[in-house]
C-alpha cells in the first residue's frame, strides 16, 4: 500500500484522446502545469498512460537505476519503429555492450576535426545570407544543422540534392511523429495522408544511409567522420560477432544522430536566436564578446572556452526551452518511486521542463538569465537534464553543445537579427521536440565592433 497519497492526474484529460489535446494546443502551459499537482502525476495520451516525473530528485532515482527503469514504454517502442534498436532504444541488456562500441566515435581526439567540418558548413550556410533578407529562422537553422550533420557523420558523401531530400524527410519524421504516437498502433498502419508521407519519407531516407555503409564498409579506411568511427569500433568485452558492429546497427545508429541531432540543435539555435533578440542587454554582451574572440570570422573549437557567454546563452536555451520534452521508460520489476509503489509494466516518463522551471532550483524560473550560469552560480547538476542524466545520458551532449555554440557565435558574429514587425511573440508546437510554429526574422550584416 502507498504510504503517500495516490498519484494525482493532470488536469484536462478527454475522453479518448486523454491530454493529447491540452499538450498540442498549449505544450508549454501543460507541461508547465504538472508540477503544481505533485512531484508525480499521471499523465495520458491517447491510449498511453504514464507517471511522469516532476521533480529533480526522483528524476536522478530514476537515471541512476537504468535497469529498474529501463528504456520502453509506447512512446519509445514507436520510435523504435523508425530509428530502429540503438544506442537511444536499445534495453538494458544491450545498452553497455553499444555504449562502448560508440564512445570511439566521440572520444575527444575526434572533436577538433569534428569542429572544423562544422565550422565549414556553418561558412557556406551564414554567408548566404544578405543584409536586410527575412529569414524563416526555423527552416535556416534546420538547413545549417543537417549540412553540419552531414558533414561530421558521412563526410562529403550525399550530393547535394541528397542533402535536401534528407533535410525534407528529417522534417516529415519529425513533425509526423506524434500524431502517429498518439494512434493506436493499428491506425498507423492505415493508408492515411500522415503514415503513407511517413513511410516514404522514412524508407527514402533509410535507404539512403543504407546505400552510403556499404559503399563504405567496402571502401575502409578512416575518413574522420563519425561513420568511419562506427564501422571501426571493436568491443574487447564481447565475442565473437557481437565485438563489431553489423552495417544493420550501423544504420540505426546514424539514422538516429542524423535525425535528433539535426532537429534537437536547429529548434535550439532557434529559440536561442529569438530569446536574444528579445533581451537587448544581453545582445550587446554577445556582440562585445563574439567581437573579441572571433573578429568576424566563423567559431573553431579552439574558440568555444573563450566563447563564455555564448556557451551560457545555450545552456539558458536549453533550459527554457528543451528540445525533447517528454520521454518514456518501463519499470521491470515492482518498485518504489517518491513513496509510490510502481508495479512492473508502469510507464514512467520525465519532461526536463517541469524540472527546468522549479523554482527552487532556478530562482524566477521563467526568465531568460544566461548568467545563473555563471561558475559562481551555477545550479547542481541534477537539475539540468536536457539530455537526460546516468549511464543513458545523451552520448552526443558535448557534441551538439559545441555544434551549438559554434554556430551562434559566427552568427551574432556576421549578424544582427531582429523579429518581423509585429511577430515578436512565437507560439510553440509538439511534433518530435517543441519548436516554433512560425518565426522570421530579418538579418542585418554588422561589422566586428560596431
Amino acid at each position: 500500500m502507498d504510504r503517500a497519497p495516490k498519484i494525482p492526474t493532470a488536469r484536462g484529460r478527454l475522453p479518448l484522446v486523454g491530454h493529447a489535446w491540452p499538450m498540442m494546443r498549449d505544450p508549454l502551459g501543460f507541461l508547465g502545469s504538472l508540477a503544481d499537482r505533485g512531484p508525480l502525476v499521471r499523465i495520458a495520451f491517447g491510449p498511453v498512460k504514464a507517471v511522469l516525473v516532476c521533480d529533480a530528485e526522483l528524476a536522478q532515482q530514476v537515471f541512476r537505476d537504468d535497469r529498474t527503469f529501463d528504456k520502453g514504454g509506447p512512446f519509445t517502442e514507436r520510435v523504435r519503429d523508425v530509428v530502429g534498436n540503438n544506442l537511444s532504444t536499445c534495453p538494458h541488456h544491450e545498452h553497455r555492450r553499444q555504449r562502448r562500441l560508440l564512445q570511439p566515435a566521440f572520444h575527444v581526439g575526434r572533436f577538433d576535426a569534428y569542429g572544423r567540418a562544422m565550422a565549414a558548413q556553418i561558412t557556406d550556410r551564414v554567408d548566404a545570407w544578405h543584409d536586410g533578407q527575412v529569414l524563416d529562422v526555423p527552416a535556416e537553422m534546420a538547413m545549417l544543422t543537417t549540412n553540419v550533420l552531414t558533414a561530421t557523420m558521412f563526410s562529403d558523401t550525399l550530393s547535394p540534392a541528397q542533402l535536401k531530400q534528407s533535410q525534407e524527410d528529417a522534417d516529415v519524421l519529425a513533425t509526423d511523429i506524434l500524431p502517429r504516437m498518439m494512434m493506436p498502433r493499428a491506425f498507423t498502419r492505415l493508408p492515411l495522408p500522415v503514415n503513407v508521407r511517413f513511410e516514404r519519407a522514412h524508407t527514402r531516407i533509410r535507404r539512403t544511409i543504407e546505400t552510403i555503409v556499404a559503399a563504405r564498409r567496402r571502401e575502409g579506411g578512416d575518413r574522420g567522420d563519425l561513420l568511419s568511427a562506427l564501422l571501426a569500433g571493436y568491443d574487447e568485452e564481447s565475442t565473437g560477432a557481437d565485438r563489431t558492429l553489423s552495417d544493420h546497427e550501423v544504420v540505426d545508429q546514424m539514422l538516429t544522430f542524423h535525425l535528433a541531432g539535426s532537429e534537437t540543435t536547429a529548434v535550439t539555435l532557434t529559440w536561442a536566436l529569438h530569446l536574444i533578440a528579445r533581451h537587448p542587454d544581453v545582445e550587446r554582451r554577445l556582440h562585445a564578446e563574439v567581437d573579441a574572440v572571433l573578429a568576424g570570422r566563423t567559431a573553431l573549437p579552439d574558440d568555444v572556452p573563450a566563447l563564455e557567454l555564448t556557451g551560457r546563452v545555450v545552456t539558458e536555451t536549453l533550459r527554457l526551452r528543451s528540445p525533447v520534452y517528454v520521454l518514456t521508460r518501463v519499470v521491470t520489476a515492482d518498485t518504489e518511486l517518491g513513496g509510490h509503489r510502481l508495479p512492473a509494466g508502469t510507464v514512467v516518463a520525465y519532461s526536463p521542463y517541469p524540472i527546468h522551471h522549479d523554482a527552487r532550483l532556478y530562482p524566477d524560473p521563467h526568465r531568460f538569465d544566461p548568467d545563473r550560469w555563471d561558475p559562481a552560480r551555477k545550479p547542481a547538476r541534477h537539475a539540468f537534464v536536457p539530455f537526460a542524466n546516468g549511464a543513458r545520458k545523451c552520448i552526443g551532449d558535448r557534441f551538439s553543445l559545441m555544434e551549438a555554440t559554434l554556430a551562434l557565435a559566427s552568427i551574432v558574429a556576421r549578424w544582427r537579427l531582429a523579429h518581423v514587425p509585429g511577430e515578436e511573440e512565437v507560439r510553440p508546437a509538439a511534433a518530435a521536440v517543441i519548436r516554433p510554429k512560425r518565426l522570421r526574422m530579418r538579418a542585418f550584416r554588422r561589422d566586428p565592433g560596431s
